[in-house]
């Protein structure tokens, strides 16, 4: 099969992946073989090729908002020839102390799909069997791809700030995550406050009938119930603490911070203020949020991109230039 491969031992540059030949995955137990249809590409993808986490494997094929077509393999909820999805976490020990007491999230011993085993930037791709989500028909491949994490994490960041229906919530940073963020708030009549960089940004966020939307440096007119952040900055973190009520709740969603600067605790932070991270996901926040998002009919905004263009993929959400998701096809 057809694979893009990042090499550990390479250096950092703008085309870090390499589109080679290479066996196609073997089924071992407990697992599905995936005909790859549609593969999400996650700004983590960028952290994972840029090395802002560290390499685990000398060679790796990211990608984790997996769509494939099971060709090989037993489950119950699956059967060869149906459409599933596979997302970050692709398997935990169900052993620990965290698996123990429901939060598998925070697993000891966790399996991260396209980070430390192969992903779907391939012709195909093994997920194991109790990591994949049936998914339903009538959401074509390309535009349920970016909701396998993008989707999933941003709902979790919502569980995780307490949103409430009816709350006032901020969102800084607009991407991927964001832009289907909104339409769950919506439909919990949340009033929806944008604070992000970038004209295009800022426009779609208007389209998608945000309440408020500003640029990055723009303070909400309102004090937030709740706010999360989605872009990769300390001071991003800050802004949104410094728009909470009393009692609010900022939820950072990334993987990685470029910094945390230091800040006026009397000002932003007491008044039982909280932040808090969000930490990868569980099953039960994947089959809640697909169910949420093709009952209220999620449809991203969508760019596609051959497999031979997936370092253009990377660096077109390093550099903000698709709105929505970016989307590679084998």
């Amino acid at each position: 099969m057809k694979a893009a491969i990042l090499k550990s031992a390479q250096p950092v540059s703008a085309t870090p992946l390499v589109i080679e030949d290479v066996p196609r995955p073997q089924l071992v137990p407990g697992h599905l073989l995936l005909r790859v249809l549609a593969c999400g590409v996650c700004r983590t993808d960028l952290h994972i090729v840029e090395r802002d986490l560290p390499p685990l494997r000398p060679e790796l094929i990211p990608g984790h908002q997996i769509v494939g077509e099971v060709i090989a393999g037993e489950s119950k909820e699956s059967p060869v020839g149906s459409r599933v999805g596979v997302s970050w976490m692709g398997g935990v020990d169900g052993d620990c102390w965290y698996c123990r007491h429901r939060m598998e999230n925070l697993c000891d011993r966790p399996v991260f799909t396209g980070y430390s085993v192969d992903g779907g930037y391939a012709e195909y791709a093994l997920g194991r069997a109790d990591f994949t989500y049936p998914l339903p028909a009538g959401v074509d491949d390309i535009h349920v791809a970016p909701l396998l994490c993008a989707g999933i994490i941003g709902f979790r960041s919502l569980r995780v700030a307490g949103v409430e229906p009816g709350e006032r919530v901020g969102l800084f940073g607009f991407g991927s995550s964001a832009s289907l963020t909104i339409a769950v708030l919506q439909s919990w009549r949340c009033e929806v406050y944008v604070s992000t960089r970038g004209g295009s940004h800022r426009k779609l966020a208007t389209s998608l009938g945000a309440t408020w939307v500003g640029n990055e440096n723009e303070k909400p007119p309102v004090e937030l119930d709740r706010a999360v952040t989605f872009a990769p900055s300390g001071d991003v973190v800050v802004s949104a603490l410094a728009s909470l009520r009393k009692g609010g709740v900022v939820a950072i969603n990334a993987i990685h911070l470029d910094h945390m600067p230091q800040f006026d605790y009397d000002k932003l932070l007491w008044g039982e203020r909280v932040i808090r991270s969000v930490a990868n996901m569980t099953r039960a926040d994947a089959r809640d949020f697909l169910k949420i998002a093709h009952d209220i009919n999620i449809r991203p905004q969508v760019t596609v991109f051959p497999l031979a263009q997936a370092n253009e993929a990377l660096q077109a959400i390093k550099h903000e230039t698709v709105n929505g998701a970016a989307v590679i096809v084998p």
